[in-house]
Order: C-alpha cells, then sequence, then structure tokens
C-alpha cells in the first residue's frame, strides 16, 4: 500500500486493501491457535515436571481463549462465499396490520442498529419513510462490518410480531407484519450487466428525511426500478442527486447480483423481487410473541429464546449463528 502509485486508482486500490482485509481475518485467529497451541504444551510440560498446581489456572484460561477463537473460525468457514465478507444493504418495509405493522418495521429497523452497535459496524442510513401515525413504511440501511452480510443474511423474509397493540384502546391482541431483504455490497465486483436507459427506470422526488432546507427542497432522491424483475431501490441521504443515483445503482447492482445466486431457490428469489406476501399467507423467517406468552421462535431452525426483550434490543447473536449452522446441514 505505500508503493508509490498504489493509490492512482482508487476503486482498485481499495478492492486490494479490501482482499488483504479478507485474508487477515482467517490469518490472524489461525495465528493465535497455533501459538497458544505452543503456549499450552509449555504449560503442561512445566506442570508435569515441577509437579506444581499454580499453572493450572494460567492453563485452563489459555484453553477457554483458544476455544473461543476456534468457534469464531468455525463461524467464519460457514460464510466461506464470496459474497459473505462483504457489506450488507438491509431493508425493512411494513406489512399487513396498519399502524402496528408501521411501528414493528421501526421496532426492527432500531433491533438491527442496536446489534451493529454492539458489534461495532458502521451504519449509514441510505432511505427511510415515515408512516402517518407512527413507525415507517420503510427504511434502507447500508452496514459495514467484518461479515457484515454473512452474518446477516439469514435475516431475509417476513417477521411476524403478536402484542397487545399500543394503538387499539380496547387493548386487543394485534398480529403485526414487516419483510426483511438483506443483500451484499459487491461494489464493482458484481458481474451484472444493466442498460440504465433501457432496463431501468429512474424517479427523482423531493426527499422526506432530516437534512436541512436544500434536501427538503430539491427532487435529489433517486428510486430505481429494474423492469424485467421488479426490484425497487431508493436512495435520499445525499444532498446530491448524482450521488443518490450512483448509490441506488449499487444497491440495484447488489440485489440483481444476489438474485442470480439464489435462482436455484426460486421461494426467495421471487421474495427479493417483492413478490412474496407480506402478511398471513407468506412465508414466516421468525415469530415474535409478547402476549400471551413471551418468546422469539426461528421458524426454519427451531432456535428459541424465552426473552424477547434482549433479541429486540439487538442481542441476535444466537439466531444468526444458528441459522449458519442450520444452513451447513441443509446444504
Amino acid at each position: 500500500m505505500g508503493a508509490a502509485g498504489f493509490w492512482d486508482n482508487q476503486e482498485k486500490a481499495q478492492g486490494l486493501v479490501n482482499e488483504m482485509q479478507q485474508i487477515q481475518l482467517v490469518v490472524k485467529p489461525l495465528t493465535q491457535l497455533v501459538e497458544g497451541a505452543e503456549d499450552l504444551e509449555v504449560l503442561i510440560e512445566f506442570i508435569e515436571e515441577e509437579g506444581s498446581e499454580d499453572s493450572i489456572p494460567e492453563l485452563s484460561a489459555t484453553a477457554e481463549r483458544l476455544e473461543s477463537i476456534l468457534e469464531h473460525l468455525e463461524l467464519q468457514a460457514m460464510m466461506s462465499a464470496p459474497e459473505d465478507g462483504s457489506a450488507a444493504y438491509l431493508s425493512i418495509q411494513a406489512g399487513e396490520g396498519g399502524t402496528d405493522s408501521s411501528d414493528w418495521a421501526e421496532m426492527l429497523l432500531r433491533m438491527y442498529l442496536r446489534w451493529c452497535e454492539r458489534r461495532g459496524f458502521n451504519v449509514e442510513l441510505l432511505d427511510r419513510s415515515d408512516a402517518e401515525e407512527a413507525g415507517i413504511r420503510s427504511a434502507t440501511i447500508r452496514i459495514e462490518g467484518d461479515y457484515a452480510y454473512g452474518y446477516l443474511k439469514g435475516e431475509t423474509g417476513n417477521h411476524r410480531l403478536i402484542r397487545i397493540s399500543p394503538f387499539d384502546s380496547a387493548g386487543r391482541r394485534h398480529t403485526s407484519f414487516a419483510a426483511v431483504d438483506v443483500s451484499p455490497d459487491m461494489g464493482e465486483v458484481a458481474e451484472i450487466e444493466i442498460s440504465w436507459d433501457q432496463d431501468v427506470r429512474e424517479d427523482t422526488y423531493r426527499a422526506s428525511g432530516a437534512g436541512g432546507q436544500h434536501i427538503n427542497k430539491t427532487d435529489s432522491a433517486i428510486r430505481l426500478t429494474h423492469l424485467e424483475s421488479n426490484v425497487v431501490v431508493q436512495c435520499q441521504n445525499n444532498r446530491s442527486q448524482h450521488k443518490n443515483r450512483a448509490e441506488a445503482r449499487k444497491m440495484l447492482k447488489s440485489k440483481l447480483f444476489q438474485i442470480e445466486q439464489e435462482k436455484r431457490d426460486a421461494e426467495l428469489a421471487a421474495k427479493r423481487g417483492g413478490k412474496s406476501k407480506i402478511g398471513f399467507g407468506g412465508q414466516t423467517v421468525r415469530n415474535y410473541v409478547l402476549h400471551p406468552d413471551q418468546y422469539v421462535k426461528d421458524a426454519r431452525t427451531g432456535f428459541k429464546a424465552g426473552n424477547p426483550g434482549p433479541i429486540l434490543d439487538g442481542d441476535l447473536d444466537g439466531f444468526l449463528e444458528a441459522f449458519l449452522r442450520w444452513g451447513m446441514t441443509e446444504n
């Protein structure tokens, strides 16, 4: 990276940096395992030769540390596809359920934001459409961090919430739905050929989010519709229409790339094209039950947590890891 001219081509240089970082994610823990194994051997020899138990706590702590590193490597091995190491686009859309579903969509957005915060991942809000009474109609965020897409790829699908509605004066139980879609940010690597003039319809509109007077008085927001697949993406976070267009095109290419990758699974491909029903009759991937019982259960893996509070506060690792292991057995 310090070589003369390395950064002359910014895109190529950044690609090489990203590739190096991905290699380091594997090399570093492997090095730690090798060095840790040598430490274990020395400690065991010392205990046997000296006949002292003073080093046993250190031996135990070293073994536990290596076990944690090994478990982390096992998870990485489950994310071996080229796109798994990429940043991720995560979109949420409210479904059937009226105001309750809009509120539920915003609860999901907060859940993923808190998960990113726990992991130290960077998040950029690309698009947000607020509902009239409460919550959001839709939102899209870009998540950047180690294996962001690999961890989140199993979140795609309908998420169902069962609770006593805070918007029902009669205090009745309501069922709400929201759809989550996750696709990898492959950058310029995604080999998707698109004729932007013929294959895509572009609409401009006035941004509705925060951003000062300029962003709300100009048609800077961009919505792209891929005519063949009916995939729709939109971006409004930048004041510049050109920047929003560039980001929206990246999002569209990423979604189309993912559809191509998942053609073997017609249901997922249709879901990404917006054809899956977000409500009763659609496929639900996870249920969040707050009344009368309290639990969260994944419909695919069977993984279940008895307390929804921490889950809705971003403690998703158990569900994400269970999906990765389930995916290995399914494949």
